[in-house]
């Protein structure tokens, strides 16, 4: 881990020093968890090609536009990335609304509602963990304005790489309807759904090991499957 005092200058508080003694005395379980993310991405990438190319073309060929979506978001320490996802929405959606979607969003293109239902446009992120950007579970990485709004205690959830899943996925898997009748999604998100995944956030982030881990995994693929 890198030394508290070499973190950006936003980390510097007394409520992310908490947290981040916690994962020092788990320095351990982080190369585990970095080996472990990379033996399985490699492993899985070799049965998720034949998908991946698959799901391309139906993309290609169901809309005009790129077949993967790039998004800027944040993740350990605060840096920025660009997350890869299948594209389920128009070209140029963002701006035509908000950062976040909400039910019924008229932006997501017919293909997109069925990879988003089963979480097949998140498939490409596995570059996103191969890379070492994020991991398989972690903090669901936002994007930069949403980042810019964080109390400090927030900035405890970026010791750590983003995850492709989290318990936090798992408890707001409906979140686009808790925004269908929002007037201002963006805000609505800030003030209003952000705080609450933040729990399951810095909760995470505290007892954050291994077969933790494990267990949000086999939870995520539940959900999927029901």
């Amino acid at each position: 881990m890198r030394s508290f005092e070499k973190l950006p200058s936003q980390f510097n508080n007394d409520s992310v020093k908490k947290y981040y003694d916690i994962l020092c005395k788990k320095k351990a379980s982080l190369v585990i968890k970095r080996i472990f993310d990379l033996t399985v991405a490699l492993i899985a990438l070799v049965f998720l090609l034949i998908p991946i190319a698959v799901i391309a073309l139906i993309i290609k060929l169901g809309s005009p536009g790129p077949v993967f979506f790039l998004q800027k978001r944040v993740t350990k320490y605060g840096r920025v990335f660009n997350i890869i996802k299948f594209r389920t929405m128009v070209v140029n959606a963002e701006s035509l609304g908000s950062s976040v979607t909400t039910g019924n969003d008229s932006r997501v293109t017919p293909i997109g509602k069925t990879l988003r239902k089963f979480r097949l446009d998140e498939l490409p992120q596995i570059f996103n963990v191969i890379s070492g950007s994020m991991s398989f579970v972690g903090t669901r990485p936002e994007v930069e304005k949403y980042v810019d709004r964080y109390s400090d205690e927030y900035y405890a959830t970026l010791l750590l790489p983003a995850g492709v899943t989290s318990l936090t996925s798992i408890m707001y898997k409906d979140e686009d309807k808790l925004l269908s009748d929002s007037a201002d999604p963006d805000e609505d998100y800030i003030n209003k759904i952000l705080p609450d995944k933040m729990k399951y956030n810095l909760e995470y982030t505290k007892d954050f090991g291994f077969f933790y881990d494990i267990k949000i995994m086999l939870r995520t693929v539940k959900e999927v499957v029901s």
